[in-house]
């Protein structure tokens, strides 16, 4: 991470399974199914949040087939249990989906929720909204 991070203007770009909405990644399991390594994500995107002019982004489809063939939002509430938190969400940057890009840097938990309910699929933002309600991270004044 310190090398990296000496690297003026480093970008990193990674891959996530799925995402709750505080801003945890998950990149190696399903639940207690393993999928992949970390491969070095966490230093490599820490290396980029903390380089000076650097960028780390985290880019995923905001959904996945079922295997039933049923549609299902890869931006969780929480993440399934046993699933591996890759990237805590201090040191997630920008997340990027089909349907826009968000700077998570510096947000409160109702910013970042705020933020990653944007750039879900439009078919699960209002359950997704009401899921951030029961948990206590989304405030009506919310947009």
């Amino acid at each position: 991470v310190h090398v990296i991070s000496q690297i003026d203007n480093f970008i990193s770009i990674n891959n996530a399974i799925d995402m709750d909405l505080f801003g945890q990644v998950n990149a190696e399991s399903a639940g207690t199914k393993h999928i992949s390594g970390t491969g070095g994500q966490l230093d490599f995107a820490l290396g980029a949040y903390l380089s000076k002019g650097g960028k780390s982004f985290i880019c995923m489809s905001s959904t996945v087939a079922g295997k039933d063939g049923s549609l299902k939002s890869r931006i969780v509430p929480t993440l399934t249990q046993g699933s591996i938190a890759t990237d805590p969400r201090t040191c997630v940057h920008y997340i990027v989906t089909e349907y826009g890009m968000v700077n998570m840097k510096g947000l409160s938990t109702w910013e970042r929720a705020e933020q990653i309910i944007s750039i879900a699929h439009p078919d699960f933002r209002e359950q997704l909204i009401k899921d951030a309600e029961k948990m206590g991270i989304w405030r009506r004044t919310n947009k």
